[in-house]
């Protein structure tokens, strides 16, 4: 397949989903449809037993949604916008069928923090670092609303999502949203051993396991995302969250 923002190759058994939209891949309403056709052609391939999320850009993983996809936008873009990124991304993991690993080697904030949670498992380098910096802008991370909680628990969860401050690889890995945390550089080299162990497994029980793991953890997920996506039009329209979109982009402090 042909993509504009991702590289997308199959080595070894492993399709490695590269993305690559200089220079923060910030994530374009086409670059969020790539994902997911990526996401969907890797899991009819026989031939694909594992899936690694990386980038090819130094020191980014992903900035999150550009925001040039919700500045001034009506509430059927951004609907259409959350529907690809929350929905539409999730309905392809969970249909995915082989396991997915997350290899974040640099920032990861935002939509980038959704398309790197959304995979089984999630390897950063000392040198990622994560954040939640929506409510900076005057929106709200919505989707973490729904599974950071059940993560890291109630009262964690809040202070992530509504400080909006920027935290270590060492620290998301106490907090288990990081499965391990390896040397600068080695998140991709990590990753491949990984997906490496579990593509020597059974492919139907691989599919079969992993599609229960996904129903028992599912949580109602769908109709909670739902609420979710309404919630964060509805805020994204308001005067407070236009300002603070304009600030960022000017490079000035919001006047809520």
């Amino acid at each position: 397949m042909e993509f504009s923002h991702l590289k997308y190759d199959v080595i070894d058994s492993v399709a490695e989903i590269s993305l690559q939209r200089p220079p923060v891949n910030a994530l374009s309403l086409e670059m969020i449809r790539e994902i997911v056709g990526a996401l969907n052609h890797a899991a009819i391939d026989s031939k694909v037993r594992a899936v690694i999320f990386g980038s090819n850009i130094s020191r980014r993983f992903c900035a999150g949604l550009d925001l040039n996809l919700i500045l001034d936008q009506p509430s059927d873009h951004i609907y259409d916008v959350l529907k690809s990124l929350y929905i539409d991304l999730y309905d392809a993991q969970y249909k995915l069928g082989k396991p997915s690993i997350a290899a974040v080697d640099g920032a990861a904030r935002g939509g980038g923090m959704t398309v790197a949670v959304s995979c089984d498992v999630v390897i950063a380098s000392e040198q990622a670092t994560f954040g939640y910096p929506e409510i900076e802008l005057g929106l709200v991370p919505g989707i973490h609303f729904i599974h950071l909680p059940r993560i890291v628990g109630r009262h964690r969860a809040f202070e992530l999502l509504f400080s909006g401050r920027t935290f270590a690889a060492a620290e998301a890995e106490s907090l288990g949203i990081v499965s391990k945390v390896v040397a600068s550089g080695e998140a991709m080299a990590s990753a491949r051993i990984v997906a490496q162990s579990f593509a020597a497994k059974s492919p139907t029980v691989m599919r079969l396991g992993r599609a229960a793991f996904m129903r028992a953890n599912d949580l109602d997920y769908r109709r909670s995302i739902e609420n979710v996506v309404d919630s964060f039009c509805t805020i994204a329209g308001t005067d407070d969250a236009r300002e603070g979109l304009r600030a960022f982009k000017e490079r000035r402090k919001p006047n809520w």
